[in-house]
């Protein structure tokens, strides 16, 4: 899970998540030109994402296609929603004083 974090807390990666959802199979090369990265910058990117399981890669001829995995993010989701508690219950109690003050 760390790693999926990890991978997660960079904008780049995000972008490069969504356009995989969006988008699937796209080359690296069109990942990189999405972002105006150099074929190394994004291969790097992917690699953190792969060591995170969340993007397979597949090679056909001098082609390497990304696709998007989402395990490890359901795992990451899973374990934030045991604390939603503690935020919804601070969002309830925010609610609750926004409604009084608009009463008054």
């Amino acid at each position: 899970m760390d790693r999926t974090f990890w991978a997660l807390s960079d904008p780049t990666r995000r972008g490069v998540l969504q356009r995989l959802m969006d988008q699937p199979g796209l080359s690296v090369s069109e990942l990189a030109q999405s972002f105006s990265l150099k074929l190394p910058g994004m291969t790097k990117h992917l690699d953190v994402m792969s060591d995170a399981g969340l993007i397979t890669r597949t090679k056909t001829g001098r082609t390497v296609a990304v696709n998007l995995s989402a395990a490890p993010m359901q795992e990451a989701m899973a374990w934030l929603n045991r604390y939603e508690r503690f935020w919804t219950v601070s969002l309830d109690r925010l609610t609750t004083l926004l409604e009084e003050d608009d009463t008054k």
